[in-house]
Protein backbone atom coordinates (compact mmCIF):
# COMPACT_ATOMS: atom_id res chain seq x y z
CA UNK A 1 0.00 0.00 0.00
CA UNK A 2 1.50 3.35 -1.09
CA UNK A 3 1.17 6.54 0.89
CA UNK A 4 -0.93 9.17 -0.88
CA UNK A 5 1.02 12.19 -2.04
CA UNK A 6 0.51 15.32 0.02
CA UNK A 7 -1.20 18.21 -1.76
CA UNK A 8 0.95 21.18 -2.76
CA UNK A 9 -0.08 24.27 -0.75
CA UNK A 10 2.54 26.75 -1.97
CA UNK A 11 3.71 26.95 -5.59
CA UNK A 12 6.49 29.35 -6.57
CA UNK A 13 7.00 29.68 -10.33
CA UNK A 14 9.87 31.62 -11.91
CA UNK A 15 9.85 34.23 -9.15
CA UNK A 16 12.36 37.07 -9.36
CA UNK A 17 12.48 40.27 -7.32
CA UNK A 18 14.26 43.44 -8.35
CA UNK A 19 14.98 46.38 -6.07
CA UNK A 20 16.19 49.77 -7.21
CA UNK A 21 19.00 51.17 -5.07
CA UNK A 22 19.26 54.95 -5.20
CA UNK A 23 22.62 56.56 -4.54
CA UNK A 24 21.43 60.16 -4.44
CA UNK A 25 22.73 62.08 -1.48
CA UNK A 26 19.42 63.84 -0.83
CA UNK A 27 15.80 64.21 -1.94
CA UNK A 28 16.67 67.70 -3.18
CA UNK A 29 19.12 66.23 -5.70
CA UNK A 30 16.43 63.91 -7.05
CA UNK A 31 14.00 66.79 -7.58
CA UNK A 32 16.40 69.40 -8.96
CA UNK A 33 18.37 67.11 -11.25
CA UNK A 34 16.20 64.12 -12.28
CA UNK A 35 18.54 63.14 -15.11
CA UNK A 36 21.46 62.77 -12.71
CA UNK A 37 19.15 60.99 -10.26
CA UNK A 38 18.33 58.37 -12.89
CA UNK A 39 22.05 57.86 -13.44
CA UNK A 40 22.47 57.18 -9.72
CA UNK A 41 19.93 54.35 -9.78
CA UNK A 42 21.23 50.82 -9.57
CA UNK A 43 19.20 47.64 -10.03
CA UNK A 44 19.64 44.82 -7.52
CA UNK A 45 18.06 41.39 -8.02
CA UNK A 46 17.33 39.87 -4.63
CA UNK A 47 15.71 36.76 -6.15
CA UNK A 48 16.23 35.14 -9.54
CA UNK A 49 14.02 32.49 -11.14
CA UNK A 50 12.92 30.68 -7.96
CA UNK A 51 10.86 27.54 -8.56
CA UNK A 52 9.61 25.59 -5.52
CA UNK A 53 6.64 23.50 -4.47
CA UNK A 54 5.84 23.09 -0.78
CA UNK A 55 3.59 20.28 0.34
CA UNK A 56 0.99 20.40 3.09
CA UNK A 57 2.15 19.37 6.54
CA UNK A 58 5.86 19.92 5.87
CA UNK A 59 8.29 22.23 7.65
CA UNK A 60 10.71 23.96 5.29
CA UNK A 61 13.73 26.02 6.34
CA UNK A 62 15.20 28.78 4.19
CA UNK A 63 18.96 29.05 4.69
CA UNK A 64 21.70 31.30 3.39
CA UNK A 65 24.19 33.98 4.32
CA UNK A 66 23.05 37.54 4.98
CA UNK A 67 21.83 39.05 1.72
CA UNK A 68 21.07 35.69 0.11
CA UNK A 69 17.38 36.56 -0.42
CA UNK A 70 15.72 34.21 2.09
CA UNK A 71 13.76 36.91 3.95
CA UNK A 72 12.72 38.48 0.64
CA UNK A 73 11.41 35.10 -0.54
CA UNK A 74 9.44 34.67 2.68
CA UNK A 75 7.84 38.11 2.18
CA UNK A 76 6.96 37.27 -1.42
CA UNK A 77 5.30 34.02 -0.27
CA UNK A 78 3.37 35.96 2.37
CA UNK A 79 2.26 38.62 -0.10
CA UNK A 80 4.05 41.36 1.85
CA UNK A 81 5.96 42.37 -1.28
CA UNK A 82 5.14 41.59 -4.90
CA UNK A 83 7.48 39.64 -7.16
CA UNK A 84 8.89 41.51 -10.17
CA UNK A 85 8.34 38.44 -12.35
CA UNK A 86 6.73 35.07 -11.73
CA UNK A 87 3.84 34.00 -9.55
CA UNK A 88 3.17 32.56 -6.08
CA UNK A 89 0.06 30.48 -5.40
CA UNK A 90 -1.03 29.32 -1.96
CA UNK A 91 -3.94 27.26 -0.61
CA UNK A 92 -5.45 27.77 2.82
CA UNK A 93 -5.13 30.51 5.41
CA UNK A 94 -1.72 32.05 5.97
CA UNK A 95 -0.16 33.91 8.91
CA UNK A 96 3.19 35.68 8.65
CA UNK A 97 5.46 36.78 11.47
CA UNK A 98 8.17 38.50 9.49
CA UNK A 99 9.19 41.79 11.07
CA UNK A 100 9.19 43.14 14.59
CA UNK A 101 5.91 44.97 15.17
CA UNK A 102 4.56 44.43 11.65
CA UNK A 103 0.82 45.10 11.72
CA UNK A 104 1.03 47.01 15.02
CA UNK A 105 0.13 50.68 15.41
CA UNK A 106 2.45 52.48 17.80
CA UNK A 107 -0.22 54.69 19.34
CA UNK A 108 -2.67 51.86 20.05
CA UNK A 109 -2.63 49.69 23.15
CA UNK A 110 -1.70 46.03 23.12
CA UNK A 111 -5.39 45.12 23.41
CA UNK A 112 -6.32 47.28 20.42
CA UNK A 113 -3.44 45.93 18.40
CA UNK A 114 -4.52 42.34 19.05
CA UNK A 115 -7.82 43.08 17.29
CA UNK A 116 -6.07 45.05 14.53
CA UNK A 117 -3.44 42.37 13.88
CA UNK A 118 -5.99 39.55 14.03
CA UNK A 119 -8.15 41.40 11.49
CA UNK A 120 -5.14 41.75 9.17
CA UNK A 121 -4.65 37.99 9.47
CA UNK A 122 -8.29 37.37 8.52
CA UNK A 123 -10.00 36.89 11.90
CA UNK A 124 -13.35 38.55 12.59
CA UNK A 125 -13.90 40.52 15.79
CA UNK A 126 -16.20 37.79 17.11
CA UNK A 127 -13.59 35.11 16.42
CA UNK A 128 -10.92 37.24 18.09
CA UNK A 129 -13.16 37.63 21.16
CA UNK A 130 -13.19 33.85 21.55
CA UNK A 131 -9.38 33.50 21.59
CA UNK A 132 -8.44 36.84 23.15
CA UNK A 133 -7.80 35.44 26.65
CA UNK A 134 -5.68 32.63 25.17
CA UNK A 135 -3.66 35.14 23.15
CA UNK A 136 -2.87 37.24 26.23
CA UNK A 137 -2.12 34.22 28.40
CA UNK A 138 0.35 32.81 25.85
CA UNK A 139 2.07 36.18 25.39
CA UNK A 140 2.58 36.58 29.13
CA UNK A 141 2.17 40.37 29.05
CA UNK A 142 -1.19 40.65 30.81
CA UNK A 143 0.02 43.54 32.97
CA UNK A 144 0.85 45.66 29.90
CA UNK A 145 -2.03 44.78 27.57
CA UNK A 146 -3.63 48.22 27.99
CA UNK A 147 -0.35 50.10 27.49
CA UNK A 148 0.51 51.71 24.15
CA UNK A 149 2.84 49.39 22.24
CA UNK A 150 5.33 52.21 21.59
CA UNK A 151 6.40 51.62 25.20
CA UNK A 152 6.91 47.87 24.65
CA UNK A 153 10.31 46.25 24.59
CA UNK A 154 11.30 44.22 21.52
CA UNK A 155 10.63 41.02 23.46
CA UNK A 156 7.08 42.14 24.33
CA UNK A 157 6.43 42.92 20.66
CA UNK A 158 7.48 39.42 19.67
CA UNK A 159 5.44 37.74 22.39
CA UNK A 160 2.23 39.49 21.39
CA UNK A 161 2.75 39.25 17.61
CA UNK A 162 3.59 35.53 17.72
CA UNK A 163 0.70 34.81 20.04
CA UNK A 164 -1.78 36.52 17.72
CA UNK A 165 -0.36 34.73 14.65
CA UNK A 166 -0.62 31.23 16.09
CA UNK A 167 -4.09 31.74 17.55
CA UNK A 168 -5.51 32.51 14.09
CA UNK A 169 -4.93 28.76 13.51
CA UNK A 170 -3.34 29.24 10.06
CA UNK A 171 -2.84 26.43 7.54
CA UNK A 172 0.53 27.98 6.61
CA UNK A 173 2.78 29.77 9.12
CA UNK A 174 5.68 31.95 7.95
CA UNK A 175 8.28 32.85 10.57
CA UNK A 176 11.44 34.94 10.16
CA UNK A 177 14.38 35.37 12.55
CA UNK A 178 12.18 37.61 14.69
CA UNK A 179 11.78 34.80 17.27
CA UNK A 180 15.44 35.17 18.20
CA UNK A 181 14.49 38.41 20.00
CA UNK A 182 12.44 36.66 22.68
CA UNK A 183 13.98 35.33 25.87
CA UNK A 184 15.03 31.68 26.16
CA UNK A 185 11.90 30.56 28.02
CA UNK A 186 9.62 32.14 25.42
CA UNK A 187 11.66 30.66 22.57
CA UNK A 188 11.14 27.20 24.06
CA UNK A 189 7.43 27.95 24.35
CA UNK A 190 7.35 28.97 20.68
CA UNK A 191 9.24 25.84 19.62
CA UNK A 192 6.75 23.68 21.54
CA UNK A 193 3.89 25.42 19.74
CA UNK A 194 5.56 24.95 16.36
CA UNK A 195 6.00 21.24 17.09
CA UNK A 196 2.31 21.06 18.03
CA UNK A 197 1.50 22.69 14.69
CA UNK A 198 3.59 20.02 12.97
CA UNK A 199 1.64 17.25 14.73
CA UNK A 200 -1.58 18.89 13.56
CA UNK A 201 -0.39 18.73 9.94
CA UNK A 202 0.13 22.46 9.38
CA UNK A 203 2.72 23.81 6.96
CA UNK A 204 5.59 25.93 8.33
CA UNK A 205 8.16 27.91 6.36
CA UNK A 206 10.81 29.72 8.37
CA UNK A 207 14.11 31.53 8.12
CA UNK A 208 16.70 30.83 10.77
CA UNK A 209 20.44 31.18 11.29
CA UNK A 210 20.26 28.48 13.97
CA UNK A 211 21.38 25.41 12.03
CA UNK A 212 20.60 23.12 14.96
CA UNK A 213 17.05 24.48 15.02
CA UNK A 214 16.70 23.79 11.28
CA UNK A 215 17.88 20.19 11.53
CA UNK A 216 15.67 19.64 14.57
CA UNK A 217 12.44 20.99 13.06
CA UNK A 218 12.64 20.79 9.27
CA UNK A 219 11.72 17.97 6.91
CA UNK A 220 13.39 19.93 4.13
CA UNK A 221 15.63 22.97 3.69
CA UNK A 222 16.40 25.28 0.78
CA UNK A 223 19.78 27.03 0.55
CA UNK A 224 19.88 30.39 -1.25
CA UNK A 225 22.99 32.19 -2.49
CA UNK A 226 22.69 35.65 -4.06
CA UNK A 227 19.02 35.07 -4.77
CA UNK A 228 19.43 31.68 -6.46
CA UNK A 229 18.49 28.25 -5.09
CA UNK A 230 21.72 26.25 -4.78
CA UNK A 231 20.31 23.29 -2.85
CA UNK A 232 16.92 21.81 -2.04
CA UNK A 233 16.80 18.62 0.02
CA UNK A 234 17.04 17.22 3.54
CA UNK A 235 17.83 19.59 6.39
CA UNK A 236 21.07 17.77 7.32
CA UNK A 237 22.38 17.89 3.73
CA UNK A 238 21.37 21.55 3.41
CA UNK A 239 23.30 22.47 6.56
CA UNK A 240 26.38 20.69 5.19
CA UNK A 241 26.06 22.54 1.86
CA UNK A 242 25.81 25.86 3.69
CA UNK A 243 28.85 25.09 5.82
CA UNK A 244 30.84 24.05 2.74
CA UNK A 245 29.95 27.42 1.22
CA UNK A 246 31.30 29.24 4.28
CA UNK A 247 34.47 27.16 4.04
CA UNK A 248 34.90 28.16 0.37
CA UNK A 249 34.68 31.82 1.40
CA UNK A 250 37.50 31.29 3.88
CA UNK A 251 39.56 29.60 1.14
CA UNK A 252 38.97 32.57 -1.16
CA UNK A 253 40.25 34.88 1.56
CA UNK A 254 43.33 32.72 1.87
CA UNK A 255 44.01 32.93 -1.85
CA UNK A 256 43.68 36.72 -1.71
CA UNK A 257 46.51 36.76 0.80
CA UNK A 258 44.59 38.38 3.65
CA UNK A 259 44.96 35.69 6.33
CA UNK A 260 48.51 34.75 7.31
CA UNK A 261 47.67 31.22 8.41
CA UNK A 262 45.16 28.43 7.97
CA UNK A 263 44.13 25.13 9.53
CA UNK A 264 45.52 22.58 7.12
CA UNK A 265 44.21 19.31 8.51
CA UNK A 266 42.55 17.58 11.46
CA UNK A 267 43.02 13.98 12.53
CA UNK A 268 41.51 11.67 15.13
CA UNK A 269 44.08 9.51 16.89
CA UNK A 270 44.11 6.79 19.52
CA UNK A 271 47.45 5.76 20.93
CA UNK A 272 49.12 7.99 18.36
CA UNK A 273 47.54 6.15 15.43
CA UNK A 274 44.67 7.22 13.15
CA UNK A 275 41.26 5.92 14.23
CA UNK A 276 39.72 3.75 11.52
CA UNK A 277 37.00 1.91 13.43
CA UNK A 278 34.12 2.87 15.70
CA UNK A 279 35.09 3.88 19.21
CA UNK A 280 33.21 2.90 22.35
CA UNK A 281 31.60 5.35 24.77
CA UNK A 282 34.16 6.44 27.36
CA UNK A 283 37.12 5.46 25.18
CA UNK A 284 39.71 8.26 25.22
CA UNK A 285 41.07 9.68 21.97
CA UNK A 286 42.90 12.72 20.61
CA UNK A 287 42.13 15.38 17.99
CA UNK A 288 45.18 16.69 16.19
CA UNK A 289 44.94 20.10 14.51
CA UNK A 290 47.63 21.12 12.03
CA UNK A 291 48.29 24.79 11.21
CA UNK A 292 50.06 26.09 8.10
CA UNK A 293 51.44 29.62 7.97
CA UNK A 294 53.36 31.87 5.60
CA UNK A 295 55.30 33.33 8.54
CA UNK A 296 56.20 32.61 12.15
CA UNK A 297 53.36 33.24 14.59
CA UNK A 298 53.04 33.61 18.35
CA UNK A 299 50.14 34.01 20.76
CA UNK A 300 47.48 32.49 18.47
CA UNK A 301 44.52 30.51 19.83
CA UNK A 302 42.77 27.44 18.41
CA UNK A 303 39.15 26.65 19.21
CA UNK A 304 37.67 23.16 18.92
CA UNK A 305 33.95 22.36 18.64
CA UNK A 306 32.13 19.00 18.70
CA UNK A 307 28.78 18.70 16.93
CA UNK A 308 26.27 15.90 16.48
CA UNK A 309 25.21 14.61 13.09
CA UNK A 310 22.30 17.08 12.99
CA UNK A 311 24.44 20.10 13.91
CA UNK A 312 23.79 20.32 17.66
CA UNK A 313 26.77 21.72 19.57
CA UNK A 314 27.94 19.10 22.09
CA UNK A 315 30.95 20.88 23.59
CA UNK A 316 33.70 23.33 22.74
CA UNK A 317 36.99 24.59 24.10
CA UNK A 318 40.09 26.51 23.01
CA UNK A 319 43.78 26.42 23.75
CA UNK A 320 43.83 29.63 25.81
CA UNK A 321 41.16 28.15 28.10
CA UNK A 322 43.43 25.14 28.51
CA UNK A 323 46.41 27.37 29.41
CA UNK A 324 48.20 27.12 26.07
CA UNK A 325 48.86 29.36 23.07
CA UNK A 326 49.98 28.43 19.58
CA UNK A 327 53.48 29.16 18.26
CA UNK A 328 54.24 28.53 14.59
CA UNK A 329 57.82 28.18 13.38
CA UNK A 330 59.03 27.28 9.89
CA UNK A 331 55.48 27.39 8.54
CA UNK A 332 53.89 24.59 10.56
CA UNK A 333 52.55 23.77 14.03
CA UNK A 334 50.40 21.00 15.51
CA UNK A 335 48.14 21.07 18.56
CA UNK A 336 46.73 17.89 20.07
CA UNK A 337 43.51 18.00 22.10
CA UNK A 338 42.89 15.01 24.38
CA UNK A 339 39.35 13.87 25.09
CA UNK A 340 39.59 11.92 28.31
CA UNK A 341 36.82 9.36 28.92
CA UNK A 342 34.21 11.22 26.79
CA UNK A 343 30.71 9.91 27.54
CA UNK A 344 29.32 10.36 24.04
CA UNK A 345 26.20 8.44 23.00
CA UNK A 346 25.85 6.30 19.91
CA UNK A 347 26.20 8.27 16.67
CA UNK A 348 28.57 10.22 14.44
CA UNK A 349 30.31 13.32 15.75
CA UNK A 350 31.97 16.10 13.76
CA UNK A 351 34.89 18.30 14.82
CA UNK A 352 35.56 21.84 13.64
CA UNK A 353 38.51 24.08 14.47
CA UNK A 354 39.02 27.85 14.28
CA UNK A 355 42.25 29.85 14.41
CA UNK A 356 42.24 33.22 16.21
CA UNK A 357 44.88 35.93 16.26
CA UNK A 358 46.17 37.44 19.54
CA UNK A 359 43.60 40.23 18.97
CA UNK A 360 40.85 37.55 19.00
CA UNK A 361 40.15 37.95 15.27
CA UNK A 362 39.17 34.73 13.50
CA UNK A 363 41.78 34.05 10.83
CA UNK A 364 40.55 30.73 9.48
CA UNK A 365 38.03 27.99 10.23
CA UNK A 366 37.91 24.35 9.12
CA UNK A 367 34.34 23.05 9.42
CA UNK A 368 33.86 19.31 9.95
CA UNK A 369 37.56 18.66 9.47
CA UNK A 370 37.29 15.31 11.27
CA UNK A 371 34.59 12.89 12.38
CA UNK A 372 34.27 9.82 14.56
CA UNK A 373 31.59 7.17 15.13
CA UNK A 374 30.73 6.19 18.72
CA UNK A 375 28.93 3.07 19.87
CA UNK A 376 27.52 2.85 23.38
CA UNK A 377 26.31 -0.08 25.47
CA UNK A 378 22.72 0.67 24.47
CA UNK A 379 21.40 1.50 27.96
CA UNK A 380 20.44 5.03 26.93
CA UNK A 381 20.09 7.17 23.82
CA UNK A 382 21.12 10.73 23.01
CA UNK A 383 24.35 12.62 22.56
CA UNK A 384 25.43 12.09 26.17
CA UNK A 385 25.67 8.54 27.46
CA UNK A 386 24.34 7.86 30.95
CA UNK A 387 24.58 4.41 32.49
CA UNK A 388 21.00 4.22 33.73
CA UNK A 389 19.67 1.56 36.07
CA UNK A 390 16.13 0.93 37.28
CA UNK A 391 14.51 -0.99 40.13
CA UNK A 392 11.11 -1.43 41.66
CA UNK A 393 10.55 0.53 44.86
Amino acid sequence: MTTAARPVVVTIENVSKKFVVRKDKSLKERLTNPRLSRAHREEFWSLRDINLEIEAGTTVGLLGANGSGKSTLLKVIGGIIQATTGVVRSRGSLAALLELGAGFHQDLTGRENVYLNAAILGLSREATDLVFDDIIAFSGIEDFIDTQVKFYSSGMYVRLAFSVAIHTEPDILLVDEVLAVGDEAFQRKCMDKIKAFQEEGRTIIFVSHSLGQVTDLCDRAVVLNHGVVVFDGTAVDAVNVLRDGFENEYMSELESGRPTARIGAMRILKGGRPVEDTLATGESFDIEVEVDSTSDLAGFDIGLAIESEVGTLISQTHTALLGQTLTVKNGKATIRFSLNDPMLGTGRYFFSAALHSPENVEVHRLTHGAKVSIESAGRSSGNTYIDFASRSV
